[in-house]
């Protein structure tokens, strides 16, 4: 295993858990549209949910592209990890990539007529788009380290069913309700009023939840994985970090139960590469394949770290700059009235 290896093997997993932890506030907040977006009458129902889909009006766009940076970086670096992935996951990625698709026509087009029946359509779009990429991450990912079926020459033999074994779909429900909290708490941070103590109330709830389901997931997987020590700490300082989350939420700390979660995320997604190491993929059938068989030249590697050490920095300090600008919070009183933009 060389150090070029080794070091593009790190940025990927640094990009999934930017994605994770960025976009990740962005799915539990469409997610939560019904919960939290429901209000006394028609009208404040309308405009609760305005309020939400203004809090990640900014950000959710810019989110998107640690996961093409993601994918990108993954054929660039280890192409035959990405070959086999890809091919092996196509159906789930099509679905992921449809629901992509559909939650973000929804937050675009949802204003562009003054409808209920309108708007409820889009909602249901941006809902169900927010809902099943997080699940379908955490099912590709929670595979690559439980077992993918593959041949010796790295060639997927399975099916889409085989994907969704029981420990996967614990590790999609897993993901899901760990974004659910963590756009909860966003949404504490980000509003004020009676929209603010509601998302703390949930956000408190499903804490509790994602804490029972992501330390029975993380122990299946040390357990079954062949934990080291590095996964077994990222997975005890993760627990720690989401049971601080809900402490603070309960005492009204928003920033930092938001800090909480977003340090529960990225030690999760650790723990998977710790777990993960030194396979790109982990087959069940006997063939694992490894970073140093899925690798590109050491040339190819210099050159994307040359790139990668010049524009990282940018890309960073721009997205920095974008959540300074919109750091102030939304309420209800805020919102205008609905009008049709032609």
């Amino acid at each position: 295993m060389s150090g070029l290896q080794t070091f593009w093997f790190v940025v990927i997993g640094v990009l999934w858990t930017g994605y994770l932890v960025l976009e990740g506030f962005d799915f539990g907040v469409g997610s939560l549209l019904p919960v939290l977006g429901t209000g006394t009458d028609a009208a404040d129902t309308e405009k609760r949910r305005r309020v939400l889909l203004t809090t990640i009006g900014p950000f959710w766009d810019g989110n998107e592209v640690w996961l093409l940076t993601a994918g990108g970086a993954t054929f660039a670096a280890f192409p035959v990890w990405y070959a086999t992935m890809f091919s092996g996951f196509y159906l789930a990625l099509l679905v992921l990539l449809v629901a992509l698709i559909v939650r973000n026509m929804g937050f675009e087009y949802r204003h562009k007529r003054d409808s209920d029946a309108w708007r409820r359509n889009w909602d249901l779009a941006i809902i169900t788009g927010s809902i099943l990429p997080p699940v379908l991450v955490g099912c590709a990912l929670t595979n690559l380290i439980h077992g993918v079926p593959m041949s010796a020459a790295h060639e997927y033999t399975g099916n889409l069913l085989t994907l969704l074994n029981p420990v996967s779909l614990l590790g999609g429900v897993t993901v899901l309700a760990l974004c659910l909290t963590h756009g909860a708490h966003f949404v504490a941070l980000k509003t004020d009023g009676q929209i603010r103590a509601d998302a703390r109330a949930l956000a408190t709830k499903a804490g509790l939840v994602s804490a029972v389901l992501a330390v029975a997931l993380l122990l299946w997987l040390g357990v079954t994985a062949h934990a080291n020590a590095g996964s077994w700490i990222a997975t005890v300082l993760a627990a720690v970090s989401l049971l601080a989350a809900i402490f603070f939420n309960t005492k009204g700390m928003e920033g930092k139960a938001f800090v909480g979660t977003m340090l529960t995320i990225a030690l999760a997604v650790a723990t998977y590469f710790f777990l993960l190491w030194p396979n790109a993929i982990v087959g069940s059938t006997g063939h694992d394949l490894t970073l140093a068989q899925a690798s590109s030249s050491p040339l190819t590697l210099k050159i994307m770290m040359g790139a990668a050490l010049a524009f990282t920095p940018v890309a960073l300090v721009y997205t920095a700059w974008n959540y300074w600008v919109f750091r102030k919070r939304v309420t209800v009183a805020q919102i205008p009235d609905a009008v049709t933009v032609h």
